[in-house]
């Protein structure tokens, strides 16, 4: 099967579901492709199919689906983007509200829920901050929808100060691109740099991080000194 496709799934009304190879999309056609997608995200994908990446950890995939058919219809009814986003994201708050994973934790005293999501900590990039490989899904259904990849306290509010979380949905040998692209973003933004420029400039730390990441998915022999620099770079911030 000619790559990014891993295999096809089934179909649901008149898409095809295909899991995908994510990595081999972030590294060869777009670093912003993420958990899944479609046609109106992403011009590289066929209008007739829904993109699922291939889980690192496995539950999210049948949400992902019906978020999809969502968004289609209410594009196709003429709704706006903003409105359909809108309601889409209502929809899966409640979905996700009534998984078993978020009751659980929801169990879970206020100052230990962020103890409970820690998975891992990479202690090999944890000099001055904590690198944590973290639960996504409960990230995703406790504190905000779209967290994918990675994240840090100036644009997450909920992440410790002192963290950078990756999410364990991510295949293992993206984690350092992952984390180089955080590491970067952080340092700007701690700095004064904004995350993403109302008028969608190429400078605000979330586009220059971006390109970085790129780079380096293209050459990722040298990833491991840039990521080493980087670290150090975050010492003070």
């Amino acid at each position: 099967m000619k790559k990014p496709y891993l295999k096809k799934v089934g179909k649901i009304s008149n898409f095809k579901i295909c899991i995908v190879d994510g990595k081999y999309i972030r590294d060869k056609i777009d670093e912003e492709f993420t958990n899944f997608g479609q046609s109106y995200q992403f011009n590289f994908i066929p209008k007739n199919e829904f993109w699922l990446d291939q889980e690192g950890t496995p539950g999210e995939k049948k949400l992902y689906i019906r978020i999809m058919l969502m968004m289609n219809k209410y594009l196709q009814e003429g709704m706006t983007h903003e409105k359909a986003v809108e309601k889409v994201n209502e929809f899966e708050q409640e979905i996700r509200k009534k998984t078993k994973l978020i009751k659980e934790k929801l169990k879970e005293q206020p100052s230990k829920i962020i103890d409970s999501i820690h998975k891992k900590l990479l202690k090999e990039y944890s000099k001055y901050l904590n690198v944590w490989i973290v639960d996504g899904e409960a990230v995703r259904g406790l504190f905000f929808l779209d967290f994918t990849q990675g994240g840090h306290y100036y644009v997450y509010p909920f992440i410790p100060k002192n963290e950078v979380w990756i999410d364990d949905d991510i295949n293992e040998s993206e984690i350092k691109f992952v984390l180089l692209h955080e590491l970067h973003e952080r340092r700007l933004m701690a700095k004064g740099g904004k995350y993403i420029h109302e008028n969608l400039r190429a400078d605000d730390a979330h586009s220059r991080s971006s390109k970085l990441e790129y780079y380096f998915r293209k050459h990722p022999e040298k990833i491991d000194k840039k990521l080493n620099k980087e670290i150090e770079k975050n010492k003070e911030n």
